[in-house]
């Protein structure tokens, strides 16, 4: 499985920010069919006395056609989604993006229009300075 350009720095990043790679990749399978979302982690929140579970899809949107890019990220989020609620429903599922795709094309209506309706879960990247700029929820 190729991985993403920006792996290692997301990677590097959710290390930063007190996170435990616990996969990479991190694996679903229901029945014959599997899928490996880029990224399993966990961190520990001693307020809470529990851990707390996170898959990271991440994306790069450097294809021809940013619109395309989306669709095709909306369809694995979609279907990691899913398949995280049945077989592992406490894990909460991002999507990973670097700081200038999420200052440019998810600034755009047609962006911001699918976030809303579909309640998104982003992760925003400095890829330079390998941290985490923002968490949406």
């Amino acid at each position: 499985m190729a991985k993403d350009i920006y792996h290692y720095n997301v990677r590097a990043a959710l290390e930063k920010d007190g996170w435990i790679i616990t996969d990479d990749p991190f694996p679903l399978r229901l029945s014959l069919r599997g899928v490996l979302i880029d990224l399993g982690a966990k961190k520990l929140l001693a307020a809470e006395r529990k851990g707390q579970t996170i898959a990271v899809e991440i994306k790069s949107f450097i294809g021809k056609s940013p619109v395309k890019d989306l669709e095709n990220a909306l369809g694995q989020y979609t279907l990691y989604l899913t398949m995280l609620s049945r077989l592992d429903p406490e894990r909460t599922l991002y999507l990973a993006i670097v700081e200038e795709i999420y200052s440019t094309f998810f600034a755009e209506e047609i962006v911001q229009v699918v976030l809303e309706d579909r309640e998104i879960k982003l992760i925003v990247v400095d890829p330079v300075k390998e941290v985490i700029t923002k968490w949406i929820n």
